[in-house]
Formats: C-alpha cells, sequence, structure tokens
C-alpha cells in the first residue's frame, strides 16, 4: 500500500450523544491534493482537528505523518492547519505572523511570503485584529503556502476573498505543488472553483464518509441526458438519477452511469443529448436525500 499522510481507522467522534462522525476510515497518500468536501454542518472541521491534534477522537485512530497527532511536539513545523476562523495575539501585526511562521517552518519561503504579500495588498504593519475577515483569511493563505510543510490542511481558507484573490490563491497552490510537491487537505464548498486542483475527493455526509474515490473517477461517474420528457424516462428507468428538472415537454435529468458506446447510440436513436457533468453536480447528486424535481409550467 502506498504511503499515507492521512490515516484514519473506524473513527468516530460525539459531543455528549451526538454523533458528528461516525466510522470515518481513510488512506490519504503523501505528494497529493485531496478534497475534503460535503455540506455545512457535515463534520469536516471536527475531522481536521482530529487531524491536526487539537480533539481526540471518541473511539478510533487517526494518523497525521505516520503519528497520532493529539499532543504531539514531533509533528511541530511538519505540517500547516489554516484554519476557518485563526486567532492571533492582540498585539500582533502582520509581520510578527510572518516572523513567528518563519521560526516554525524549517521550509518557510520568505520570497513566495512577500510575493504573496503584495499579491493580496496585506500591510505588513497593520494590527492582525484590525483586518478584514478577507484580509485574515488571505494571510492565513499566505502562511499555509510560504511554509511549505510537509502536509498542509486548509479549511474554507477563501472566506471573505473576492473572486480574484480565490483565483490568487488557487493559481499559487497549483504552481506550488508543481514545483514543490507535498501533501494537501483543502476543505470546501466551492468545489467548482477548486474542481482543477483535485487528485482525489472525500465527501462527508452526516459525519460519514459518503464516498472516496479518484476525482477522474467521479468526474466520470454521471451524465446529464435533456431530450423529450418521455424518452428521457424510457432511458433512465432503472438507473439512479441525481437530478431532474423539466419544462414543458423537456426534461434534463442527471443519472449516476457509466454509459457504453451502445448506450450512447440508443439515446442519439431516441433524439436525446448527453453532457458530462461537473464535480460539483456529481457531489451534490450524490448527497442529496431525494431526487430534486422542478417542473415549470
Amino acid at each position: 500500500m502506498t504511503t499515507a499522510a492521512i490515516e484514519t481507522v473506524a473513527l468516530n467522534r460525539h459531543y455528549g450523544g451526538t454523533p458528528v462522525l461516525s466510522d470515518v476510515t481513510l488512506h490519504l497518500e503523501a505528494g497529493r491534493v485531496h478534497g475534503l468536501l460535503g455540506r455545512n454542518g457535515a463534520g469536516k472541521t471536527t475531522l481536521l482537528r482530529i487531524l491536526t491534534g487539537l480533539e481526540r477522537p471518541s473511539t478510533g485512530t487517526a494518523r497525521l505523518l505516520g503519528q497520532d497527532p493529539f499532543e504531539n511536539g514531533r509533528l511541530a513545523g511538519r505540517f500547516c492547519f489554516v484554519k476557518e476562523s485563526q486567532v492571533y495575539p492582540d498585539s500582533f501585526l502582520v509581520e510578527h505572523v510572518l516572523r513567528a511562521a518563519s521560526l516554525l517552518y524549517p521550509s518557510w519561503d520568505p520570497a513566495l511570503a512577500d510575493e504573496l504579500l503584495d499579491a493580496f495588498a496585506l500591510p505588513r504593519r497593520r494590527r492582525v485584529k484590525k483586518l478584514s475577515r478577507g484580509m485574515t483569511s488571505a494571510l492565513g493563505i499566505v502562511v499555509g503556502l510560504a511554509a511549505r510543510a510537509e502536509t498542509t490542511l486548509f479549511d474554507e481558507p477563501y472566506l471573505g476573498l473576492d473572486a480574484t484573490a480565490r483565483r490568487i490563491f488557487y493559481d499559487v497552490l497549483l504552481e506550488e505543488i508543481s514545483t514543490s510537491p507535498r501533501t494537501v487537505l483543502l476543505s470546501t464548498h466551492l468545489i467548482d472553483e477548486v474542481d482543477h486542483l483535485l487528485e482525489r475527493v472525500v465527501v462527508i455526509d452526516h459525519g460519514r464518509v459518503a464516498f472516496d474515490a479518484e476525482a477522474d473517477d467521479v468526474r466520470g461517474s454521471a451524465v446529464e441526458i435533456t431530450g423529450p420528457a418521455a424518452a428521457v424516462d424510457t432511458f433512465v428507468t432503472g438507473r439512479r438519477v441525481l437530478r431532474r428538472t423539466g419544462l414543458g415537454s423537456v426534461a434534463r435529468t442527471t443519472i449516476e452511469a457509466r454509459l457504453s458506446a451502445a448506450e450512447r447510440a440508443h439515446a442519439q436513436q431516441l433524439g436525446l443529448d448527453l453532457s458530462p457533468v461537473s464535480l460539483q453536480e456529481v457531489v451534490v447528486g450524490l448527497t442529496g436525500a431525494a431526487i430534486l424535481e422542478e417542473v415549470a409550467s
């Protein structure tokens, strides 16, 4: 089996009698970009907190870089956790955060940090507590990227950032993993924006692993079918429908399927159009509780 940077076995976490994570078993390979996807409240942040040693599982095990992360000083500097709401001392300026990070992370890249400060227009001498939410998120991204840690975990790192700033993050992350490979676990609900970055996808739904698969396999696991409603309904009979919309006599239905050449030819004979489905659409469909039907008159 390939080396795992992140591994859990039958991991459970509950608060009182409320389960938050249930039987989570993962094996995430080193040197790849993994997406941790799911709705708000699905348990993603709790999983990240356990993986970075901020919480303990109720039962089961978690390993980060082969070690139990809980209160483990030996992992200091080897991983970087960019949290949704990072708290800094009230007296800290932006430059103090960078200085502290440079002392913690052996692979700290000051040139990259300076480049990102300029790209995000972050003032070095401003107190962190005076930063806007977007600037605070940008500061976390600067640390996460410039640290060049063996494993970097991002928990919704772009909150408050506009589309341009998010694009800067994605572009630099892509360049970084190309030139300085490392393990990245990116928790996000903006799936379409990070689709091109992800190599493996883990979807958490109601505290459980809904699926864990190669991103390319997930992208190819569904197809959208458009055409006369009767023909569409006939073609999709017996298949798992992820989404169905209708407008008059025309229906558009997304199904979980890998169609053969013969099936595609049959769809064409029925006058149906077949279209690929985005990763986000597949994830939303597979984690939905029921078929969504929207019929407009």
